[in-house]
């Protein structure tokens, strides 16, 4: 009487970390650093326009934005990325990310490509939503690793002609998660012109594009309006989350093409869940500053130097470009979590909960993902105790 398409699907990365390690006492006083959940603070100014727009509770909020937070979402992308689009045509608020990534597949993957099963490619490590969007669509999941080999993004140019004719969809997260890889504009270009010639889109998960070291990382709908690419051929998705320290508001957005945007509000029509109308106020004003999220990086950049100053001389280490992962190599993920937790407290996930076997391998059990959220001084003790318990101290 139930569906068999999520049946062998394994448990969600972090119930699948707790059943390995709660099992077990912490060594030591916890550190959290497996989820990616940001601890420094939003700007203070919210609650203000938060309360200034009470009474918008009592309102049924539109479900593809209020033309206030589109226009400011427009302005930022122009901004941002020097790319004009259209706020009632090519921008459509979402309820986080995750809603929209998910949705992607369900709006925009056809039921048939060139006669076959679609297929739908994410890089592998992966964000675990592109992965049930796909199975949602009956699409056939191809899950392109990404290695050191790689330089830690898909190697998409390595796949057969016939899965490449299959291709419906192509998810890529740049800034990477876990490995904090960036996609430059020579990668944008081949990626574009790989899907140009074998006519599928681009899924641009770009949520960790403002938190960098130096510059910013360039995007996928900049690169493809700068080539000239189909405007149908990339959408964008961007959120609050990571940028302004705002998980819990729950905004986001995507910007494409017209044709995928109406596709997507069609099914948001009948299935979404619309952002409350303060929450889209308080939207509105945090994508139009920029001052906290410089405020933000510079942060984020004393917990890089940390990082390379605590963990630099570890055999492997690789600083990352951008994000606020380590992904720190290891002969086994899981009995590196628990050796850690048992003997310090600190919290961190294996990689191989991000990855899926391959005939290559997983390219995540050797490794583990380490969130750099906590204020500085706790993260300072967590990483060094990282260093201490699995790589034998500062001498290494």
């Amino acid at each position: 009487m139930f569906p068999e398409r999520f049946s062998n699907l394994p448990a969600y990365a972090f119930p699948r970390l707790r059943a390995l390690l709660d099992v077990h006492e912490p060594g030591g006083p916890v550190i959290h650093m497996s989820i990616g959940e940001p601890k420094h603070a939003f700007p203070a100014w919210i609650s203000d326009i938060l309360a200034q727009n009470m009474a918008g509770f009592n309102k049924y909020p539109p479900n593809e934005g209020t033309a206030e937070l589109r226009g400011a979402i427009r302005d930022w992308v122009q901004r941002r990325y020097g790319v004009g689009v259209d706020a009632d045509t090519q921008v459509m608020t979402l309820n986080g990310t995750r809603e929209g990534l998910y949705n992607a597949g369900m709006a925009l993957c056809p039921e048939t490509k060139n006669g076959a099963q679609p297929v739908v490619l994410m890089p592998n490590p992966f964000y675990q939503v592109y992965l049930i969007s796909a199975i949602s669509v009956a699409a056939e999941p191809v899950f392109v690793n990404a290695t050191e080999a790689t330089g830690h993004l898909p190697d998409f140019d390595g796949l057969s002609e016939d899965v490449l004719n299959r291709t419906a969809l192509a998810y890529i997260c740049s800034p990477a998660n876990p490995q904090g890889a960036v996609a430059d504009r020579a990668y944008w270009e081949r990626l574009i012109g790989l899907a140009e010639k074998h006519d599928f889109q681009i899924i641009a998960d770009e949520c960790y594009s403002e938190i960098y070291r130096d510059m910013p990382p360039v995007g996928a709908l900049q690169v493809a309006h700068e080539i000239g690419a189909d405007p149908e051929r990339v959408l964008i998705f961007h959120s609050l989350s990571k940028r302004s320290n705002l998980p819990g508001l729950r905004a986001g957005f995507v910007a494409g093409g017209p044709e995928s945007i109406r596709r997507l509000q069609q099914l948001r029509n009948y299935s979404g869940a619309p952002l409350p109308l303060p929450l889209q106020a308080v939207a509105e004003a945090v994508w139009q500053d920029e001052a906290h999220v410089a405020d933000n990086r510079a942060l984020y950049a004393e917990k890089y130097a940390l990082a390379d100053r605590i963990l630099g001389n570890v055999p492997g280490y690789r600083s990352p470009q951008a994000g606020f992962f380590l992904w720190l190599p290891v002969e086994d993920g899981e009995a590196a979590a628990v050796k850690l937790w048992r003997e310090t407290g600190v919290r961190v996930l294996p990689g191989a909960y991000l990855s899926r076997d391959t005939e290559a391998g997983n390219p995540g059990q050797g490794y583990i993902r380490v969130a750099m959220v906590a204020p500085k001084d706790e993260t300072e003790r967590g990483l060094t105790q990282i260093r201490d318990c699995l790589y034998g101290g500062e001498d290494q």
